[in-house]
């Protein structure tokens, strides 16, 4: 400050000493003037206060109203929590919107397709073994669509065990695993499974599809970037939508043009903050059937940086010589995959389903994954059929192979000798795929709502012989997607899904596979299916 300010501020203060005020205010006046000269630009901005007020003292309140909204505006928050911004109704008000409220379905009208399929769909009475006896007619039939490969759902000592589990344990734990859900068998369940696969360690689910839909969005995030198979099932895909991370597909299978999207993410992270990406696949596919590289693919990993999601719930309890699943089929470290997800409730006969991986990966998801934080824990009957069918499968070598003996029986009566289909699963696959060759969807243009119609037919000729097999259904349509859009989503080509099980004998399953190849001929033969259905 000048010293002509400072000296008239000494003025003003000896002025003022001769007035009416207290000693106390003149003090505190002295102070505020001796404090405003330390700081700096102050004599400024006294400066011009006082011109301004002497210029145009109305500018000034002006000012000052503009700088006191500035500062309540920036300190106040975004929207106002004092106020209560509910209209108050009357109780007819409230009577009147709920009487014009409509809810919206849950799911989408039926189709007269569906309408038809559902009115002669088959209901099994007792459990689904080999043969099965059917509601209404009484008839058995040999039961070739369900996942009881091994017939576990007819072994008398699994059955003891489970029903001493229940006597032991109650029905279910009520609980999530994180409260008083854990119970001993869950413990050793994993320890079974993670020794098993040759894993560190595992964390099981209750339910086989929420574990693999819960398992990437816990680990993959909004930024994050997961490169997956085109064709892979709908648990994963909704996994995917659910983890909101950048995902990019690549073609069904096709390890070059796998490799060629992989280059374009690295590419396209150059000089920007580093992400976690993952590659998504499955061992046996399950609308497909055949089964990944998973060779390559882990080269790919190492080269590029990625870390590999691998679904076996088709392929574990099946694949390989004790039924590991692809790692053992296709003779590679199970500790190179980060995660492998499986599930429990098909070829194992339980429920329920696992992840397996290192300490840290299992541990991470007891907080973070949903499906495990906020589901009840698996029944404990489950979890010990699940351990128990684990000890079989390593015990009994000779389960796996009259499997693929069963398997080989089918197939040479199917795909080689069939003119009409063609089977697109891997040799070992005991769900056996059947699509309508190209060359007869062509000649007959045949759509892919005629198609399932065509299949559909083949399904219920097999059952007239006493036959029960099933069609591979597609998927629901992806949420928020436009009607343009859903032509460019992949979507599985319409199938028979025949599935093999060892519960049978040899001969019987040749029979079987000599119906359905009939049944297949018969149904496109039929003048219905000549032109198209035209």
């Amino acid at each position: 400050m000048s010293s002509a300010t400072m000296s008239s501020a000494f003025m003003n203060a000896t002025y003022l000493q001769g007035t009416e005020f207290p000693a106390t205010a003149l003090h505190l006046f002295d102070t505020t003037v001796s404090s405003l000269q330390r700081i700096p630009g102050s004599a400024i901005l006294v400066r011009y206060i006082r011109s301004s007020y002497q210029d145009d003292p109305i500018r000034s309140l002006v000012e000052l109203f503009l700088f006191i909204f500035a500062v309540r505006y920036l300190l106040a928050p975004a929207y106002s929590t004092s106020k209560v911004k509910n209209v108050p109704l009357t109780e007819d008000e409230i009577d009147e919107l709920v009487d014009d409220w409509t809810p919206e379905p849950l799911a989408g009208p039926e189709t007269d397709f569906e309408k038809a399929e559902n009115e002669t769909r088959p209901v099994i009475v007792g459990p689904a073994g080999p043969k099965a006896k059917l509601a209404g007619s009484g008839r058995t039939v040999t039961n070739l669509a369900s996942y009881n490969h091994y017939n576990f759902a007819s072994n008398p000592d699994l059955t003891a065990k489970a029903i001493n589990a229940v006597r032991t344990y109650g029905v279910g734990p009520c609980s999530p695993p994180g409260f008083y859900g854990t119970q001993d068998v869950h413990m050793k369940s994993e320890a079974d499974i993670a020794a098993h696969l040759g894993m560190p360690a595992c964390i099981i689910y209750a339910q086989s599809f929420s574990t693999i839909s819960s398992v990437i969005p816990s680990f993959s995030k909004r930024g994050d970037v997961i490169v997956a198979d085109r064709a892979v099932n709908f648990p994963i895909r909704k996994g995917l939508q659910i983890s909101r991370s950048t995902v990019r597909w690549y073609e069904h299978n096709d390890m070059e043009d796998l490799e060629r999207v992989l280059k374009k993410v690295v590419k396209e992270g150059q000089g920007k903050p580093l992400t976690r990406r993952f590659i998504v696949t499955e061992g046996l596919f399950e609308t497909v059937g055949d089964m990944a590289d998973l060779p390559r693919i882990i080269d790919m990993k190492m080269k590029y940086k990625f870390r590999i999601i691998l679904d076996e719930t088709w392929s574990y309890g099946v694949l390989g010589r004790q039924g590991r699943g692809l790692t053992e089929q296709q003779n590679v470290d199970p500790t190179q995959v980060d995660m492998i997800i499986g599930g429990l409730a098909g070829a194992l006969a339980s429920g329920g389903g696992f992840c397996a991986g290192s300490e840290e990966i299992v541990e991470h998801q007891r907080l973070s994954a949903s499906a495990y934080t906020y589901s009840a824990a698996l029944p404990a009957l489950l979890a010990t059929t699940a351990s128990e069918t684990v000890a079989l499968l390593q015990e009994q070598p000779a389960l796996i192979q009259g499997l693929r003996d069963n398997i080989r029986a089918i197939r040479a009566q199917l795909d080689p000798r069939s003119e009409w289909v063609r089977c697109t699963s891997a040799p070992e696959n005991p769900v056996v795929i059947l699509s309508i060759k190209p060359e007869h969807i062509a000649a007959r243009n045949l759509s892919l709502k005629d198609q399932e119609g065509v299949l559909q037919d083949c399904v219920d000729e097999c059952l007239a012989n006493g036959v029960l097999v099933t069609r591979v259904k597609s998927m629901p349509k992806a949420l928020g997607v436009a009607e343009k859009d859903l032509a460019k989503e992949w979507r599985a080509p319409p199938a028979l899904k025949v599935c093999v099980t060892g519960g049978l004998g040899k001969r019987e399953v040749e029979k079987a596979g000599v119906v359905v190849r009939h049944a297949i001929t018969t149904v496109m033969k039929s003048k219905k299916w000549q032109k198209g259905g035209l």
